[in-house]
Order: structure tokens, then sequence, then C-alpha cells
């Protein structure tokens, strides 16, 4: 079966090419790649990726229905199209929110939908807070709020008790002292200035999200992207070194009130490896507006089939609502 039909298959809207694309100054250096697909004039979706430092890819489109929406794709700070490329300076989430706010004010967006997964739902929630009122909806998947706990379970104790080949692939090659902090001892190995001696450290971080991403084996199997991986460790560790930028622990989860006039959906893998579905059914209790969905046969990735479908059900449902 072709890749098209597959895709079909299992629920995503048709591939489109985007009507525009540009780059985007925000300042300190950073200039932004963004894109925009689908109908002019259509319900605005901006999609936000993982990571952070992950990059945007052109399967995000396809969980909007063209006909309906105008979807708005870019590639947050250091990474993917962006530039500069893997770069950590003047790079955190307050400057993440403000670069949403300068893509919507460029873009002429009242208000939009907010959609992410991973990280990229980390980022939706901290707009939100910000930014309510520009927010129309969120749609969330393998909800992620950079706490303690979370980081814990996927880089100290949790996640390695049910992949420890794995486990010790991403530590063998740390010392005994750096592994009583292996966010640490990364962060310190892939911020060297040569690319090239770094490549290992930077390989075997991504691959260790890699191996957990996907209950399809041949999924998490794959090797990773040696170009993405180099933007994604040395972003990732450096927001997780410094828990995501946020002024307190858990305050994404705490700090909901202005939630309660924004309708959302959020998708969970039941066996979601990477983010657990504590934080996204701790996230369904304080946002009493939010409905949850639990996918039985997922894990965290956003191509798993029963991930897409609830997440396209998720999108059309919206665009209804607005009709």
């Amino acid at each position: 079966m072709d890749a098209h039909r597959h895709a079909r298959r299992i629920g995503l809207h048709p591939a489109i090419e985007p009507f525009r694309t540009g780059m985007l100054d925000v300042g300190e250096g950073h200039t932004l790649y963004y894109e925009e697909c689908g109908r002019p004039d259509g319900v605005p979706a901006v999609a936000l990726h993982g990571g952070p430092g992950g990059g945007a890819a052109a399967a995000m489109r396809r969980f909007f229905d063209p006909d309906r929406y105008r979807v708005i794709v870019f590639d947050q700070r250091g990474c993917g199209r962006s530039r500069p490329f893997a770069e950590t300076r003047a790079n955190d989430t307050e400057r993440l929110v403000g670069d949403l706010e300068r893509l919507r004010a460029a873009l002429g967006v009242d208000r939009w939908l907010v959609f992410g997964g991973s990280w990229g739902a980390t980022l939706g929630l901290a707009y939100a807070r910000r930014c309510p009122e520009h927010v129309l909806g969120l749609i969330l998947r393998g909800v992620f709020t950079c706490s303690r706990l979370e980081l814990d379970w996927f880089y100290r104790h949790g996640a390695n008790m049910l992949f420890p080949d794995a486990w010790e692939r991403l530590t063998d090659r740390l010392s005994a002292t750096e592994r009583d902090d292996i966010v640490r001892a990364y962060h310190d190995r892939v911020m060297i200035d040569d690319i090239r001696a770094r490549r290992a450290d930077t390989m075997e971080w991504a691959r260790w999200e890699s191996a957990l991403i996907s209950l399809d084996p041949s999924r998490s199997q794959d090797a990773p992207d040696p170009r993405r991986s180099d933007a994604l460790a040395r972003i990732e560790t450096h927001y997780f070194l410094n828990r995501g930028f946020l002024e307190r622990d858990g305050v994404l989860l705490e700090d909901t009130r202005h939630l309660q006039d924004i309708p959302g959906v959020i998708v969970q893998g039941r066996y979601d490896m990477v983010t657990p579905p504590r934080t996204a059914w701790a996230l369904s209790k304080a946002w009493p507006g939010a409905r949850l969905e639990i996918v039985p046969d997922a894990g965290h990735a956003a191509g798993e089939p029963g991930v897409i479908d609830a997440l396209v059900r998720a999108t059309d449902a919206f665009a209804r609502r607005l009709d």
C-alpha cells in the first residue's frame, strides 16, 4: 500500500501544498520559517511541533480539512528551516510565546485554534495562559508540562524500568558521575561547538526518544536524522535543564482559570511512554470544558492510527461548530 492510500485509510486529510511561505524576523538574531495552507479565508489554526527543537513536518497540515481551515505551521526558534539552526541563545518559552503573537499579528489573525502535541502541548498551554483572548480552542496530544515529575520519569527513574535495553544504550557512554544527572550530562556534551564531535551524543539522545515513541516496533526502530537530532538534543537539554523556563514547577496544571472559557480536546495514548496519561488526566480534571479521549491502543506518536483518528475527528468537529 502506498503512503497516500495508507494515510487516507487511517484518516488523514489529503496532502496540500502551502499557498504562502515566509520568514519572520522576531529579533535577537532569530528568523522563523512559516507556511500557510488550506483556505486563505478558512478557520485560522496554528500547529505547534514538539521537541522542543523537533521542527515542523508536512504531515502536520494533514490533521486539518483544507476546505475548512487556514493552517499555519512554523518552525520554532533554532530548528527546522528557522535560523540560526540549533541555536539556544535567546531561546526560551517566554520568547516562543512572544513569537506566536508576532506571527499572529503579522498574518492578520485575530483568534486561532491552537493545536499541539508533546512539547507543542506545553507551548500551547503556555500561550493560552498568556493570550487567552486570541485562542478559539485547544487541541492537545500527549500532554506534557515540563514538570520535575515528567522529566524524572523519562530521564531518571520510570521509563528505564520498561526499556532497560534502550536506557543502557543512552547511559553507557556516560561516566558514573554523569549518570547522576542524565539531562545535565548530555547538555554539557551536546553544547560543544564542534558539530562532528558532538554528533554521537546528539544521535544517542534522539535515539532514546525514538525507541519509546510508538507501539509500532518499526517506527521505534527508525534511525534518527542526524541534522534534526542535533537541534533536538541541544534545544531539549537546554529547556529541560531549565524546567521549560516556567516560573514554578507544575504551574501549567495549577493555573488553569484562563482555560474555563476555552473549549478543548485532549488526545492521549493509553501506553504513552514519553508523556504518560497522568498529566492529561490531571489537566482534564482542572479544565472541565475539555474532552479527554484516551486512545486504548496507542503510544506517544502522532502518526499512530488511533491518534490520527481522534485528532482528525477533533479538528473536523471544531470546524463544524463554526460553520
